[in-house]
């Protein structure tokens, strides 16, 4: 079987894999094998366990649509980030998800800062006055 997974940032994963766990919060538990009967799915908050032989990954995913047809699966994620361990993949996305306030904060401090100097360029000009 072959699984894709992409996000709004690009492909992030697509290999060859022997099977699928899926486990999403709405929809619990489920796997998925080769030949396995067409299935279109959400993934609210979960992850996927992929096995590929011997090796194990997990993927994390946030806002996801899964699709199984013809041992091609496809995953479209709002957020989707890969572990060695489910722990670990949780960790990728708590540890992104707080740079990402962090570059949110300082993004709106520098708006903020903008806003009030094109208020007093305004002001010193006297443009937008009759």
């Amino acid at each position: 079987m072959r699984i894709t997974i992409v996000t709004p940032d690009g492909e992030l994963y697509n290999e060859e894999i022997t099977s699928v766990i899926v486990s999403s919060n709405s929809n619990g538990e489920y796997g998925i094998l080769k030949n396995h009967v067409p299935i279109t799915s959400t993934i609210d908050t979960g992850y996927l366990k992929l096995e590929q032989d011997n090796l194990v990954y997990y993927v994390v995913i946030i806002g996801g649509l899964l699709e199984s047809h013809n041992n091609v699966i496809t995953v479209i994620a709002q957020d989707a980030f890969i572990g060695s361990s489910k722990e670990k993949a949780f960790d990728n996305l708590n540890q992104i998800r707080s740079s990402r306030i962090e570059d949110n904060k300082k993004r709106n401090i520098e708006l903020t800062k903008a806003e009030r100097e094109l208020k007093k360029q305004i002001q010193a000009t006297g443009a937008g006055s009759l």
